[in-house]
């Protein structure tokens, strides 16, 4: 199934959210992976290996079994990449839960830490157990659709008739998704060079070295990666506040450390597979995905699932990569469009 987006986008007459106004507007909660559990300021201060992860929340959930909204953010900018989008889904959409990954926005960023999918996948689930949440719609950008897949694979195995009891998942029902400009199927990837494969390099690292210390590096290599559609030129200020939340507590080193996610998602292709993994959901999952016209890190993955996948819903967007940046009205028209569709902010889930 495809579609574009045709319903009346909001208004982008809004001023620019800086990365100090996002970031105020949540918090920084203890966290320890190694338990992969969200801690009390009591438990924190007894385990030296806990770190401080950002979270931002918006709205209260009315009762235990309301319906969540859970944002997982892209790479390079993380959660701060929602910053636009989140003003235009609409205060009456939520509860809604932003996460940030270890190593990304506001969250700390440890130098010598096992990046991971498992490891982001981990804090999710963390996540949902801290806030208590049992159902849920996630909508993911770029690379954490891979730590959605690694979720939804948990979940699949802990249904398995093999499995004890005991061993039981115990995570939120999930009612649908909505993957945009995320690697889906390992043989779709398309990064260009001066993305993360240079990234990766010891020439990348000493890049975002230079980076951290100058906006203006930041936001020339941000061009020369090919981030955003040929026509679209992103401000100043814009490309200044995206340094500033990449750039936070001395942030810029994550984009080399955890820039492995491609070579990651080959090595676990079959597990993280949509395809294989929406045979195993029989239906039991709303899957939507959303692609961009000129996106050339992961354009393949739409026509792949279009062939693969014939239960999902495509959608598609105008512009580059980050979709967040060029249209945020129309991401969070979707996003508010799936929301509503599957009973975001009630009791049960809108089949």
């Amino acid at each position: 199934m495809d579609r574009h987006d045709t319903m009346d986008p909001p208004r982008r007459d809004r001023a620019l959210v800086t990365a100090a106004e996002w970031f105020g507007s949540g918090q920084r909660i203890p966290y320890d992976p190694e338990s992969a559990r969200i801690l009390t300021e009591e438990e924190a201060v007894a385990i030296p290996g806990a770190f401080r992860v950002f979270e931002r929340v918006h709205g209260v959930a009315r009762d235990a079994d309301t319906v969540w909204l859970t944002l997982l953010p892209g790479f390079p900018e993380g959660s701060y990449g929602w910053a636009q989008v989140d003003g235009m889904v609409g205060d009456d959409i939520g509860p809604r839960l932003y996460a940030e990954p270890v190593g990304q926005g506001d969250s700390d960023k440890p130098r010598h830490y096992p990046y991971s999918t498992v490891e982001r996948a981990n804090l999710v689930e963390a996540l949902w157990r801290h806030h208590r949440v049992r159902r849920t719609v996630v909508v993911t950008f770029d690379y954490t659709s891979l730590a959605l897949l690694e979720v939804l694979r948990r979940q699949l195995e802990s249904r398995s008739p093999e499995r004890p009891a005991s061993a039981d998942f115990g995570g939120p029902v999930i009612t649908a998704v909505f993957m945009v400009n995320g690697g889906l199927f390992a043989d779709a990837h398309t990064h260009p060079w001066r993305g993360t494969p240079l990234l990766r390099t010891p020439l990348g690292a000493l890049g975002m070295q230079r980076a951290q210390r100058s906006s203006r590096v930041f936001g020339t290599a941000m061009t020369r990666a090919r981030m955003y559609s040929r026509g679209h030129r992103p401000s100043p200020e814009e490309l200044a506040e995206m340094w500033s939340a990449v750039t936070r507590r001395d942030g810029a080193a994550f984009l080399h450390n955890a820039a492995g996610f491609v070579g990651e998602h080959r090595r676990q292709a079959q597990r993280w597979d949509l395809a294989s993994i929406a045979r195993d959901l029989h239906g039991t999952v709303a899957l939507y995905v959303g692609g961009s016209d000129e996106d050339p890190y992961e354009h393949r993955q739409i026509p792949a699932t279009r062939e693969r996948v014939h239960q999902a819903e495509v959608l598609t967007f105008p512009g580059g990569h980050l979709t967040t940046s060029e249209h945020p009205d129309l991401l969070a028209a979707a996003i508010r469009d799936i929301a509503v569709r599957h009973g975001v902010g009630t009791r049960s889930a809108v089949q």
